[in-house]
């Protein structure tokens, strides 16, 4: 876990910045080996052309070793503030 949040501060999270979104906040869980973010976009693009053009980008591509390598299982869900 330590790894991964080292990788995770120093590349993933600058990037994401740079590319438009937000990070309304990381939490980890010791006891589940779990790190959950929430990340927001509100760009007129749209969450599904900004999260494709950030995986397709030459410094996603470049990050080296890949962060991804300390990921046994991702999940993800789109989230609403309701009305």
């Amino acid at each position: 876990m330590q790894d991964w949040l080292a990788e995770w501060h120093a590349e993933v999270l600058p990037l994401r910045r740079t590319f438009g979104f937000e990070v309304l906040g990381p939490w980890v869980s010791d006891d589940e080996d779990l790190f959950v973010w929430i990340l927001g976009y509100d760009g007129q693009d749209g969450w599904d052309a900004a999260d494709a053009a950030y995986y397709q980008s030459q410094e996603r591509k470049s990050m080296s070793p890949d962060p991804a390598r300390h990921l046994a299982k991702t999940e993800q869900w789109m989230l609403q503030a309701p009305a």
